[in-house]
């Protein structure tokens, strides 16, 4: 049941998608404002402590900061690739949906 005032149609385009397309949307969109979230407290952190480092009240080495943020880049993609294969494990027609949706989801987001 459509709705049209003066010439314009009310419907969602969003209620006309496949489940699996909003499954991988909401997903894709979570995962990119996750990551930007991450990247915000993760230079906020950083900053914080090259302030303490520049103030002398701790010391930085170097080599362990940059294991540590490169494990945890790894980590990250890890759960990335995690989320995409099990958003290809839905059935052949919403799997490729649901795909498609999580790539619009990291696009929006």
């Amino acid at each position: 049941m459509e709705e049209k005032i003066k010439g314009m149609n009310l419907e969602l385009p969003y209620l006309e998608m496949g489940s699996g397309f909003l499954v991988g949307l909401s997903v894709g969109y979570f995962l990119k404002k996750s990551f930007k979230i991450l990247l915000l407290l993760m230079g906020l952190i950083l900053v914080s402590l090259f302030v303490l480092e520049n103030q002398g009240v701790i010391s930085i080495d170097e080599a362990s900061l940059d294991k540590t943020v490169t494990a945890g880049a790894n980590t990250f993609k890890t759960f990335a690739s995690f989320l995409k294969e099990r958003l290809g494990e839905f059935s052949f027609a919403s799997g490729g949906s649901a795909i498609a949706g999580f790539i619009t989801g990291l696009k929006w987001g």
